[in-house]
């Protein structure tokens, strides 16, 4: 069965195809800036602009034609509702135009689904961390349960927000890490884990002052950066010892940070847990999970959502998914 996916949650438009598990193309396009960060109505004009040619290129690298596709998949949410309309409309209008059955999925759950498609990993733990999401969720009683979140920001929100606080642009993830690397001097952070959750406003602001106080840019972030990664590792493995589980799965754009991964690897393997990290390029936001979730969602209900069911969720949390799939 060919899968076509289409990605649109934040500042990524992307079109992946899938055939079973096997990846026919993954095509993406990012909203990007040299200063200041995104504006949604600026993203979605975006997302307008690109979206027909990525999907012609997308097919022509697929080798493939949408007569061939079977399943059209689009992330319902959660994200920024103007970006989430545009995935949505291009979705349905697909969907009509070739007459294709198509499905809404979510796209929290996807990262985490991804690791089925990717690793013998059917009941593990995810930390996702990605701009809006800072989430550890597993599979428990029926449904995905989040069993630690965020307080406040997201990671990856609060990472974007303190480059752009130095003028780095966005995104700040790759800026922040290359800055980091030139260091290895350390200045204490606040430090804020309360049971299983984190929370990083205080953190924003301390850094913000130490920066304005003459702590250079390299020290903060290679600090922010062994800071950071401790708390989200300490609830992780919170969570494995919780769950019982074996398996810690990483899914997000954030997750892409090699000091992230390897601090990871350190606790797995201390715990004799196995850490699994998909490839960076489905590992930030991506089409190609979309269209896997969409596969596994469609093959269980045995037919595609109805019309009146496809409408965009901007807040969906992942423990409000009803798993059918399992």
């Amino acid at each position: 069965m060919i899968v076509l996916g289409i990605e649109s949650t934040a500042h990524t438009f992307g079109i992946g195809v899938i055939k079973e598990k096997k990846i026919l193309v993954n095509k993406r396009d990012l909203f990007t800036t040299e200063e200041g960060g995104m504006v949604p109505a600026e993203v979605a004009d975006h997302h307008v602009d690109v979206c027909d040619g990525l999907l012609k290129k997308a097919l022509i690298e697929a080798k493939i034609n949408m007569n061939d596709v079977d399943l059209i998949a689009f992330s319902q949410g959660p994200g920024i509702g103007h970006c989430l309309k545009v995935g949505a409309f291009f979705a349905r209008a697909l969907s009509l135009k070739y007459d294709k059955p198509i499905v809404g999925v979510n796209h929290c759950v996807a990262h985490l689904e991804l690791g089925s498609m990717l690793f013998d990993c059917k009941d593990s733990v995810l930390l996702y961390v990605s701009g809006a999401n800072t989430q550890v969720i597993a599979y428990a009683g029926g449904t995905y349960r989040i069993f630690g979140e965020t307080l406040d920001m997201g990671v990856g929100n609060f990472i974007d927000a303190f480059a752009r606080y130095l003028g780095l642009g966005f995104p700040g993830g790759p800026k922040i890490e290359k800055l980091a690397s030139k260091t290895k001097e350390f200045v204490k952070l606040p430090y804020s884990v309360k049971g299983m959750d984190v929370s990083v406003g205080g953190m924003l602001t301390n850094m913000k002052r130490k920066y304005s106080s003459g702590v250079s840019k390299e020290v903060l972030c290679y600090s922010v950066q062994e800071t950071l990664f401790a708390m989200l590792v300490e609830v992780a493995e919170r969570a494995l010892a919780h769950c019982g589980k074996k398996g810690l799965v990483l899914g997000g754009g954030v997750a892409c940070n090699k000091r992230l991964q390897e601090m990871c690897k350190i606790m797995c393997i201390e715990r004799g847990a196995t850490l699994y990290v998909p490839p960076n390029d489905v590992l930030v936001d991506n089409a190609v999970m979309i269209a896997w979730l969409g596969l596994q969602k469609f093959s269980a209900q045995g037919r595609g959502d109805a019309y009146n069911s496809l409408k965009i969720r901007p807040y969906e949390r992942t423990d409000d998914v009803k798993v059918g799939w399992k």
